[in-house]
């Protein structure tokens, strides 16, 4: 499987089709892609929609859809059409050559014939699959190489020919092992197969990815929301997709990998995003807790404490309802208005729905009597009687309305309104941790936290349903508490997810500990469990060295390896306190002069003492979340906010100073394994303090 290097092409025809210059016949397909690319846009951009909509509406809805196909079309000259060929042993329906371009679009010529084909159709599926043991008649699979956008090598395999020994690609490990500048890029030139499968699996069901660091889970999740609005994108459109993550830098950093592949419309957001923003109650976060009110508010048990909350104020009626119409006089004893409330509540609807439900029953029993009287009353006489005064103060006194916000406040500023709720279920130490200090004023002065912020989204569902979404991507899932996989949860209850993280890198007090659980939180327990534990990025001493945590910090797990030939730089180095700064700058000089980005990640106390070192020295750096780029590639990272994100090369300041930023051992052990992990090329280690004893001698 050799990889040839750019052949001398004829200089008056640089891109002719010279059967003796296979990488020029390659250039000018390439070539006259674009060029079909450019002609699609351009027939778009041409479309008249003026006199084809019906109205002003459907016009305006006309002219955003082609807008976005406008948008679509657009040739990125950082990423190339297409990266691979294949050449079936037999031509597959009306293809007259039995060749396809695999590449990231649709594109076709003046006729409509395939120049380029999507990744994601199934005839493009052997190009990640087909081997020499499976060749799914493929009788040769080309890779290209590309520089800046130009095609500059390519490699093959005659999956059917049992003289060639299979070997690894070098174009494959190659792009890889590509410098990372600027933000998450996509993978679709280097899925596997164990991640195809994933990536192709079927919309009804969910998959939830246990991956070990570097196993390109985050790019499997992504690349699957691109598969699906592929393959059912009429469904999704209706429905909607939504891609959840840790943080904002993590959301910057992944957001131009799926407008590479074509879908500009999947919206992003945090799980604080989804609890405070539209369609919810929109309160500020002004507050913090303790890691150990934190934990117990996302536990699963206050889902418990908010229903009896919300239904407290249900009151038995104690009065009949007395509905007047012109002469006559409708009367409901009190206990039949007693007997509907009470088959309400029994049926465990939503506590709105059944709110609204009530006048009707109301209503309808005043109907039976009107008609057992001799009337004929219809549909439009019980909705005035539903509207009747009388109707209305009997469903205000014994099912008022009620307010989320308003009912997690009481519960976290009234003892003795929490102690009815969560007797027992929460015993009386518990209660007193979860209470604020000081009791709130209103909703707009309360000192909302992020965990007080899931339990009005979970009040808020017992009101009315929250609406559910086709497909929802979480990634760094094990991190969420009960309590936040139930909002997300709610999000895609009718619809599927792809559930994406790593039980080692569990970072919050609150950490899953099983998938199993998580899954019955987000009440997907059908979901199928996936483990990567192939890594692509992770150098191999780096993975090893990490994995020295993964006995005390999750002892289940297997260890990660690593298919990177080389095993990556990798460097320890001890200093004392005081020269401790210095080191770390000198460190960053050092990887500056490499190819790549370069994260120095430490905790989160030391940020402001290297801040000023590498100020000092004249060093530029970046924060979480700006993109680097050629001329400024230092990132200044907190270990708090390093999950998700890669650096070709790491400098790590002080490991122990990180395990200590954290409320216990084991947590402060897994925000070190995540530090750890977030090389691709070379990590360098420096402290001054003693390392933790579970990394070992």
């Amino acid at each position: 499987m050799p990889a040839h290097a750019p052949a001398p092409t004829p200089p008056e025809d640089p891109y002719g089709p010279d059967p003796q210059d296979p990488l020029g016949r390659e250039r000018a397909h390439l070539a006259a892609s674009r060029a079909a690319l450019r002609a699609m846009r351009a027939d778009a951009e041409a479309l008249d929609i003026a006199d084809v909509a019906a109205n002003w509406v459907n016009a305006a809805v006309l002219r955003a859809e082609v807008d976005l196909r406008i948008k679509s079309l657009a040739d990125l000259a950082h990423a190339p059409l297409f990266f691979g060929r294949l050449d079936y042993l037999e031509r597959l329906a009306d293809d007259a050559a039995g060749s396809f371009y695999i590449g990231r679009r649709h594109v076709h010529d003046a006729d409509g014939d395939p120049m380029v084909i999507d990744w994601r159709a199934p005839v493009s599926q052997p190009f990640y699959r087909a081997s020499k043991k499976d060749p799914q008649q493929v009788a040769l699979r080309r890779r290209f190489g590309y520089t800046g956008g130009e095609l500059t090598a390519y490699e093959d395999e005659h999956l059917t020919d049992p003289s060639e020994q299979q070997q690894r690609s070098a174009l494959l490990q190659s792009e890889i092992e590509r410098p990372r500048v600027g933000p998450m890029r996509d993978i679709v030139a280097t899925i596997q197969p164990e991640q195809d499968e994933i990536v192709r699996a079927g919309i009804d069901g969910t998959v939830c990815v246990q991956g070990a660091p570097g196993t390109g889970k985050t790019a499997v999740g992504l690349h699957r929301v691109a598969y699906l609005l592929y393959t059912h994108r009429d469904r999704l459109a209706r429905t909607g997709t939504l891609v959840i993550g840790p943080n904002r830098s993590f959301l910057q950093y992944i957001e131009q990998v799926l407008p590479a592949l074509g879908e500009l419309e999947v919206k992003q957001a945090t799980v604080e995003d989804l609890v405070t923003g539209p369609g919810s109650a929109q309160v500020a976060v002004r507050g913090t807790d303790s890691a150990r009110a934190a934990r117990l508010k996302g536990d699963a048990r206050m889902a418990r404490v908010l229903r009896r909350a919300v239904r407290s104020g249900i009151t038995p009626p104690t009065e009949p309802c007395v509905v007047v119409r012109g002469s006559r006089r409708w009367r409901v004893p009190a206990y039949e208005l007693g007997e509907i409330v009470e088959e309400l509540k029994q049926r465990d609807v939503r506590y709105g729905a059944a709110r609204d439900a009530l006048p009707q029953r109301i209503a309808h029993t005043v109907l039976v009597r009107m008609e057992a009287a001799g009337e004929a009353p219809d549909d439009r006489v019980q909705d005035a009687v539903a509207r009747n005064a009388a109707v209305k103060a009997v469903v205000k006194a014994v099912w008022p309305a009620v307010d989320p916000a308003k009912v997690v406040l009481r519960l976290l500023s009234d003892p003795e309104f929490l102690a009815a709720q969560a007797e027992g279920i929460l015993d009386p130490e518990e209660q007193r941790a979860v209470l604020w200090p000081k009791p709130a004023r209103g909703v707009k002065s309360a000192p909302w936290s992020p965990a007080d912020t899931v339990l009005i989204d979970e009040a808020a569902d017992l009101i009315s349903r929250t609406s559910s979404l086709g497909h929802v991507v979480l990634d760094e899932a094990q991190d969420l508490s009960p309590m936040q996989y139930r909002a997300v949860g709610r999000r895609c209850s009718t619809g599927s997810a792809t559930v994406l993280g790593d039980l080692a890198q569990g970072t919050t007090p609150w950490a899953t500990d099983s998938w199993q659980q998580a899954l019955a939180h987000l009440g997907k327990t059908d979901a199928v469990v996936e483990e990567l534990t192939l890594g692509f990025r992770v150098p191999r001493d780096v993975i090893a060295y990490a994995s020295r945590l993964l006995p005390s910090i999750a002892p289940g797990l297997a260890e990660a390896t690593s298919v990177r030939e080389s095993p990556g730089d990798f460097a320890v180095r001890e200093t004392t306190a005081d020269a401790l700064p210095a080191a770390v700058v000198a460190a960053c000089r050092e990887a500056l002069q490499r190819e790549g980005s370069i994260g120095l990640i430490a905790a989160e106390a030391r940020i402001p003492e290297l801040s000023a070192a590498l100020t000092g020295a004249g060093l530029p750096y970046l924060g979480p979340g700006e993109e680097t780029s050629a001329d400024s590639r230092l990132t200044l990272v907190p270990a708090t906010l390093a999950k998700g994100l890669e650096y070709d090369y790491v400098v790590l300041d002080e490991p122990t100073a990180i395990v200590d930023g954290e409320p216990d051992r084991r947590t402060g052990l897994r925000r070190l394994y995540v530090s750890l992990t977030r090389a691709v090329s070379g990590l360098t280690i420096l402290h001054a303090a003693p390392l933790p004893v579970e990394l070992g001698p």
